[in-house]
Formats: C-alpha cells, structure tokens, sequence
C-alpha cells in the first residue's frame, strides 16, 4: 500500500516576496565621471566613442556622440555596455540638468480600428505634440553639441578620435589595452 504525502501545515507562512522593495539605481563604475569619453560596446552605435554627461535616475548613463561629429544623440546606455576611456572632455558649459529619463519617454499613440475601405490607409502621420517635441528634442541636441564643440576643439585631435568607431583587428589582444 502507497504512504499517503504529508501536506505543509495550515499555519506555514508564506516567504515575504520583494516586490516592496524599489529597484535601485546601479552604482556608477569609478573610472565613469562627467566628461569621461566611452566606446559603446552593443546596439546601433556599436564601436562609437560618446562623451559621459551625468547619470539618470534610472542608472542608465546619458551621453551624446556629439551628433555633428559622429551621428549619435542625446542616448541614455547602460554602463555594462560601455567602456570608459582615459580621455576627458571639459563639459563646464553643458547643462545637463534639465534631462531626464523622461525626455526620453515615448509618447502613446492611440490605436483606431480600420474602417471600410482604410484598412491600408491607417494614419501614421505625427500629432502636434509629438511634433513639437521632436522640435525641442533638436533644439536641444543642438544646443548641447555647441557647448561640447567649443571644447573639442580646445584639444588637437580630439574631434577625429570621436568620429572614428573602436575595432579590434587581428592580433591584438583586448585583455591587454589600456583604455
């Protein structure tokens, strides 16, 4: 004949789950400060050197390529996707404190149903706010390429050592590069 189970007793308590508990922000790495020049290591701007302007709420890192000399825009990345350089960049005159992990949120498109004859002629045309925040979202890009511009230019070189992408060629050893 088969042992009958035993079952948990009715005043077992239940584990507390974490769900109180509020993700933190990550710890910034040491080697990552404000005007620290990083090599993207993963997603559209693979091998791009960003300079680092301040880290966000969500401990993602906000950096910029600048956009006028290698193509990469205000960007929030994650620091395990990154690594910091040496290089330094002056950013005294860029005021980082207006962004937010808001600025980069996406707006909420409201989805209609089809109607008769528009199955292929949905609307994707942008409403005015998403308009004028496309708008602003320029303006400012343009505004904090200036202020990085003007420092660039200060240091020889500088401006071509962001535009180029990082690669590793044959025979070189990344364990063994000092960045």
């Amino acid at each position: 004949m088969k042992q009958v189970r035993l079952y948990k007793a009715d005043d077992h308590k239940p584990r507390k789950t974490n769900e109180s508990k509020k993700p933190k922000a990550a710890k910034l790495r040491k080697s990552i400060t404000p005007g620290t020049v990083l090599i993207v290591l993963a997603g559209r701007f693979k091998g791009r050197r960003v300079v680092f302007l301040k880290q966000l709420q969500s401990g993602l890192l906000l950096a910029t390529g600048p956009y006028k000399i290698n193509g990469v825009p205000l960007r929030r990345f994650n620091q395990s996707y990154v690594i910091a350089t040496s290089t330094k960049v002056d950013i005294t005159g860029v005021n980082a404190g207006s962004i937010d992990d808001s600025y980069f949120a996406k707006s909420k498109v409201k989805k209609t149903k089809a109607q008769d004859g528009l199955f292929f002629e949905r609307s994707n045309e942008l409403t005015e706010d998403d308009k004028k925040r496309i708008g602003e979202k320029k303006s400012k890009q343009v505004e904090f390429d200036k202020a990085l511009l003007a420092s660039i230019k200060k240091t020889e070189m500088l401006g071509k050592y962001l535009s180029t992408r990082f690669t590793i060629r044959d025979n070189e050893r990344p364990h063994e590069m000092q960045f």
